[in-house]
């Protein structure tokens, strides 16, 4: 029904940026909320950042002032500006969908392939 693709992941130096990027596309009526996740190596996978459609952002704390989410609800598209990495920001970040195919429908989500970061020091 609805995929997501993701892209922007690599390698980068710490202090360094990347851009994710995640275009939501299929049988999509309405996109409630857009947002990222990432899960470390023996860790847990954690909220990173989402945006709903009307704007509203949230952040982990640890990113707080280094990650930017910014959403292009033209485009189903979310993007997530990486500023100022750091080796714990290593992780494989996913893109997630909070969306209705149908307007009857309840809300309904989907998950990126997952796009892998690494930061090293």
């Amino acid at each position: 029904q609805v995929q997501l693709v993701e892209s922007g992941g690599g390698l980068v130096q710490a202090g360094g940026s990347l851009r994710l990027s995640c275009a939501a596309s299929g049988n999509i009526f309405s996109i409630n909320s857009m947002g990222w996740y990432r899960q470390a190596p023996g860790k847990q996978r954690e909220l990173v950042a989402t945006v709903t459609s009307g704007g509203s952002t949230d952040y982990t704390d640890s990113v707080k002032g280094r990650f930017t989410i910014s959403r292009d609800n033209a485009k189903n598209t979310v993007y997530l500006q990486m500023n100022s990495l750091k080796p714990e920001d290593t992780a494989v970040y996913y893109c997630n969908c909070q969306f209705k195919t149908r307007a009857w429908d309840s809300l309904a989500n989907s998950w990126g392939q997952g796009t892998q970061v690494t930061v090293s020091s």
